[in-house]
């Protein structure tokens, strides 16, 4: 066991005496957090371990607590004691048992060797019962050749001395060298598309009513504001057209090649979020083009849609709703989203193989995550929609549809 070990070792050392006494100037003299892994053993998978000062609970997205975090491998810590800030984090599983996190460090840190930066999540996935949807999105993206996908690794996190599962340790989407490559200025712009249920500030309405986040820049002037506004409202007016390329082309407004990767994730995945309903990101810069990106929040993805006509492996989905209606019933346009999918259709299907990959790495981690939080044959909460028998269960139902879905794109292109 994990702490009789480091027990052992730091009264070895005679470092303030024996380092697991829960005072609090014991623990300012430690050079490590403690971890006791004894009912969740180590299932290859670095470890995080966050104690908040005082212990403070954290069940809110706006109050940054203050924290220290430290990771561990397998017998002892392999990073040192890091300064940050915490707070909840999350839209639809906010509320839930298992919930996600926003680290926020004092100085810019590389993280399990990922670039540096201040600002990182912790992902709950409480949503998705195999654990991989998000993280299988982020492979086929990188697979694709997408310009920029939030990197993420998997931990498991140990906060505040309790063992809280089975998290993806994720980039947050913002402007920096390493993440979104735009500069920050006051004519940059960085779009999150929400919805009514839950809508940061600031935003605003566009002409068709889609309620629009606008996450960069962070000091937002009214002008600013409604130069975003303006551009928005004036590209849903030239979607109304009936016909695109012309004199006027669509290549003067929209990245074509950003929104053709967006647009075949979301369909693929069928993720009901990708619907142009919330969790979209796009951005754009004065005299520019609007660049769909990047990808975000599939755990509704891959058949655990929440309605059951979503969650048929079948029928046309994404291209349904929104600016996604518009532009893929233009010809030329369909036309490109035809071309797309046959150019890169092997590593669509490779996705599926590489399953029992992904599937092999956590599912050590998995059974520590569902002994914390057995979930698989619950559906009180609407993201838990399906029940299942077991976690290989769960996998396979994944993998069906996927397949179904694969063979029924290509018959219907």
């Amino acid at each position: 066991m994990l702490k009789i070990k480091w027990i052992v070792f730091a009264c070895i050392l005679g470092l303030a005496g024996c380092l697991w006494e829960e005072t609090e100037s014991s623990l300012e003299e430690s050079s490590y957090l403690p971890l006791d892994d004894s009912e969740y053993p180590y299932a290859g998978i670095p470890r995080l371990v966050i104690e908040t000062e005082n212990f403070k609970d954290i069940r809110n997205r706006e109050t940054e607590v203050p924290a220290r975090l430290q990771i561990y491998g397998e017998d002892s810590p392999s990073s040192e004691i890091l300064e940050l800030t915490v707070r909840g984090r999350g839209n639809s599983t906010y509320h839930a048992p298992k919930y996600g996190l926003k680290l926020e460090f004092s100085n810019k840190t590389s993280l399990l060797g990922m670039p540096k930066d201040r600002d990182w999540a912790l992902r709950s996935n409480y949503g998705d019962k195999t654990l991989l949807r998000d993280f299988m999105m982020y492979r086929l993206a990188s697979r694709l050749g997408i310009s920029y996908v939030p990197r993420m690794r998997y931990v498991e996190l140990y906060l505040n001395r309790e063992y809280k599962g089975l998290y993806l340790l994720t980039e947050t989407i913002k402007f920096s060298k390493n993440r979104v490559p735009l500069s920050k200025s006051d004519t940059s712009f960085l779009f999150e598309k929400e919805d009514s249920k839950k809508v940061d500030n600031p935003y605003f309405e566009t002409r068709d009513g889609n309620l629009i986040h606008i996450q960069e820049p962070k000091k937002l002037s009214e002008a600013s504001l409604q130069m975003a506004k303006e551009h928005l409202d004036a590209f849903e007016s030239y979607l109304h057209r009936q016909h695109f390329w012309g004199l006027d082309s669509l290549s003067d407004w929209l990245d074509i090649p950003s929104f053709l990767e967006y647009y075949w994730v979301q369909e693929f995945a069928k993720n009901e979020d990708g619907k142009f309903t919330r969790s979209v990101f796009f951005y754009w810069e004065k005299g520019g083009t609007i660049h769909f990106g990047p990808l975000w929040d599939f755990d509704l993805g891959f058949g655990n849609e929440s309605r059951e006509n979503f969650a048929m492996p079948e029928n046309w989905f994404i291209r349904n709703y929104r600016w996604n209606r518009y532009l893929l019933t233009d010809r030329k346009m369909n036309d490109l989203a035809v071309e797309y999918w046959k150019a890169h259709r092997e590593t669509f299907h490779e996705l599926i193989d590489s399953i029992p990959l992904y599937k092999s790495q956590i599912e050590k981690a998995a059974k520590n995550d569902l002994k914390r939080w057995p979930i698989l044959d619950n559906t009180f909460l609407w993201a838990l929609r399906h029940s299942y028998g077991s976690y290989d269960e769960a996998v396979d139902s994944m993998t069906v549809w996927m397949e179904k879905r694969f063979r029924w794109i290509e018959e219907n292109l």
